[in-house]
């Protein structure tokens, strides 16, 4: 059991940074001894833990008391190192350039970050940065752009399971892992453009004439494009005028069956804008008129009964829902009486979303939003692949999207080939299987037709995440499993001091797979700053079970 100090007012922050790092925890109590001590405030100290971890990004009575030197770094944001991973801070930091430790060291200076005191009693961890203002920037401001490839969040809590593991201390926890998989890897589909026919003599449409003629050209000239595909756009813009007069083929339509066919049985979701020709708005007055969709939901309802029959997801598209419940309302109920569902998610058209989102959402009755994310990059706003709760949110939980096409593939945007759009998913690929949580996708309802022909790209990105051993589920499935996941209580266990008690009430018969429990055996060799030694072992979480953790203190 970990005790917890923090600053009452960081108190919403800390629940959510356990939810995500899953593991027995709770406030501190003075008639209690613990194994762990987190202590985030400056505040008198119970000195019986085996393992205290003082966090704070400025001095503290500690820090004086053990006559600490210490330098306070200036500027916005900070890069400090931990086993070769760079993890951003974004808050007050500082470091103790007199102590030789490299446990944690600030990337410009090679400074520690982390004064470490070991003696045979305890060990006693100086960190410094402020856990959990850290963890608050990342689940409310987001990452700028230039930092969206490091998952921070998660590499906050990588460092925390270290450092108590590090220190030959048991842990338990249950990771963001399905039993039987490496990942949740969620497919979703924004769909803008279901008919090209609906686009005369406007924007859309001479983009598509440019982009399938000219850009074809220098993609082709550049190597970033093979013939065949120029061969296809041209044969697309040519058939144009047939495709409005009604005698070809609107080749951007039976979006449904094309991606029922990439996707061969697995399940995705759709996120479908409700009512056409209106742009909606922005916080400061109306959006931009080209932000209206020529379609709403009846115009597709075909389309949408037959994904549903195939069991993918119809959710919501949204136009005002970020920022007005009434209409966000209106806009959820349109979707509703289309899939007679009466849970319905959402993904904000043009990803329009401010710290004030989750809180109209939750009023207007949506179940989860995937809106967190980048329209220029690929990665991690929120620092993590987790799903997450919002700190103003009830119930509402975010499902972050992570890899978007149009932010590969467009010139105004990353401007990528595949082979460097490949290059640059990868490590996003290889950080799910690290990590666990959920990788989400987005590839637009027109993307596998002309002019994009992205479909092959995607149809390689499924057997990538495919031979990664990921759970491939729909929006609503991957937050049900992390509903799960989140149901999991830790309980004092009075029987043993310092111990717990893992309580489990799950409905096994939910078609998710199952939870596990994982239990870390470190062997503790050395300093805890050059070596971290252990193993752990999982146990698959069952119907309704307790299990009883000992504590180090009782051993």
């Amino acid at each position: 059991m970990i005790g917890i100090i923090a600053d009452p007012a960081d108190h919403v922050v800390v629940r959510e940074f356990f939810e995500l790092f899953k593991t027995p925890w709770e406030f501190y109590r003075v008639d209690r001894k613990y194994d762990v001590l987190l202590c985030a405030a400056d505040a008198a100290l119970d000195k019986t833990s085996k393992l205290m971890l003082l966090y704070g990004g400025k001095k503290t009575a500690f820090d004086e008391e053990q006559k600490h030197q210490t330098r306070c770094l200036e500027g916005s944001t900070h890069f400090f190192s931990h086993r070769g991973n760079q993890i951003p801070i974004y808050g007050n930091c500082l470091t103790f350039p007199e102590i030789e430790n490299d446990l944690l060291v600030e990337e410009g200076s090679r400074e520690g970050v982390t004064y470490l005191d070991e003696s045979a009693e305890r060990v006693v961890a100086r960190i410094g940065y402020d856990l959990f203002s850290e963890v608050r920037t990342l689940l409310t401001t987001g990452q700028p752009i230039v930092n969206a490839s490091l998952p921070a969040l998660d590499l906050h809590i990588d460092f925390l399971r270290d450092l108590i593991v590090g220190s030959g201390i048991p842990l338990v926890e249950v990771p963001p892992v399905p039993e039987g998989y490496q990942f949740v890897a969620c497919l979703t589909h924004d769909v803008d453009h279901p008919a090209i026919r609906q686009h005369k003599w406007d924007r859309t449409m001479f983009g598509f004439l440019y982009r399938a003629i000219f850009d074809s050209l220098r993609k082709v000239v550049s190597r970033q494009m093979p013939s065949r595909d120029l061969f296809r756009n041209l044969a697309a813009a040519l058939k144009l005028p047939f495709v409005y007069l009604g005698l070809a083929k609107d080749f951007w339509r039976d979006f449904d069956d094309r991606y029922l066919g990439l996707e061969k049985g697995l399940r995705s979701t759709f996120f479908v804008i409700p009512f056409g020709d209106k742009p909606g708005n922005k916080s400061s007055g109306p959006a931009p008129s080209m932000r209206a969709a020529r379609y709403g939901a009846r115009d597709i309802a075909g389309a949408i009964q037959k994904l549903d029959a195939a069991g993918c997801e119809v959710g919501l598209h949204g136009i005002d829902a970020w920022i007005d419940s009434s209409k966000g309302r209106q806009e959820l109920d349109e979707i509703k009486c289309i899939t007679r569902r009466s849970e319905v998610g959402v993904r904000m058209h043009w990803l329009y979303y401010d710290q004030q989102s989750p809180v109209a959402l939750e009023k207007a009755g949506a179940v989860y939003d995937s809106t967190v994310g980048y329209n220029e990059t690929v990665g991690y706003r929120a620092g993590t692949t987790q799903v997450y709760r919002p700190l103003n949110a009830t119930r509402l939980l975010e499902l972050p999207l992570h890899i978007m096409d149009t932010a590969l593939f467009y010139p105004s945007h990353l401007g990528l080939s595949r082979q460097q759009a490949k290059s640059l998913v990868r490590p996003i690929l290889d950080n799910a299987v690290r990590f666990g949580g959920t990788l989400t996708v987005n590839w637009h309802d027109r993307s596998p037709a002309p002019e994009r022909l992205w479909g092959e790209f995607y149809s390689e990105l499924i057997q990538d995440l495919k031979s990664r051993g990921a759970w491939f589920s729909t929006a609503s499935q991957a937050i049900s499993w992390s509903r799960k996941r989140r149901s999991v209580t830790f309980e004092t266990d009075n029987s043993a001091p310092g111990g717990a008690r893992a309580h489990v009430a799950v409905d096994q018969r939910d078609n998710l797979p199952p939870l596990r429990l994982r239990i870390h055996t470190p062997e503790k060799l050395g300093s805890i700053s050059t070596h971290f030694s252990g193993s752990y072992v999982d146990t698959v979480v069952g119907e309704s079970m307790d299990v009883r953790i000992a504590s180090e203190a009782a051993r």
